[in-house]
């Protein structure tokens, strides 16, 4: 009989890979499934779906979205924030494209209630460039690097179990 672990922990990467650094959130999630992960911990690439957020978070205990963030002052500057400060409200509109990862916190929360996770991490990477081409820029790419095994240490952390 097959062993059949329950996904407890989900990790979703935000982002358009065809947008240079925009696509940061994809490429993490890449990374991270040529890594020997705990059980029960599934990866998705959202793409630039918000909706996408809602259904693959439902469920799990964490969650731990990763994505871009605006160009600034500091490309490749990395902010760890705990989910429920970056939570919003959607906007009213009929289009999907503009419902984003922080409205789906928002929204899965109010939907799904106890059934979403409560323990939420985002990474937001600071962009360089979201100009039009597929690769990182040096300080992103450096940057992914560095978060990849950021979530690997917090998965693998003592007495962080969500499991009871």
């Amino acid at each position: 009989m097959a062993n059949l672990i329950l996904p407890h922990t989900a990790i979703i990467g935000c982002g358009n890979p065809n947008r240079s650094d925009d696509g940061v959130g994809p490429f993490v999630i890449r990374q991270l499934r040529t890594r020997c992960l705990p059980e029960g911990v599934v990866l998705h690439d959202a793409g630039t779906d918000g909706m996408a957020v809602i259904y693959r978070s439902r469920g799990v205990k964490r969650l731990i979205l990763v994505d871009a963030r605006q160009p600034g002052d500091a490309p490749g500057a990395i902010f760890e924030v705990p989910g429920e400060v970056l939570e919003a409200p959607p906007n009213q509109s009929l289009n999907l494209h503009d419902f984003r990862w922080d409205h789906a916190l928002y929204t899965g929360r109010k939907i799904y209630g106890d059934d979403f996770p409560t323990d939420v991490t985002v990474f937001l990477i600071e962009a360089r460039t979201l100009d039009l081409g597929l690769d990182l820029s040096d300080p992103v790419a450096a940057a992914a690097a560095a978060v990849t095994s950021r979530i690997e240490s917090i998965l693998q952390l003592p007495g962080r179990s969500i499991l009871a």
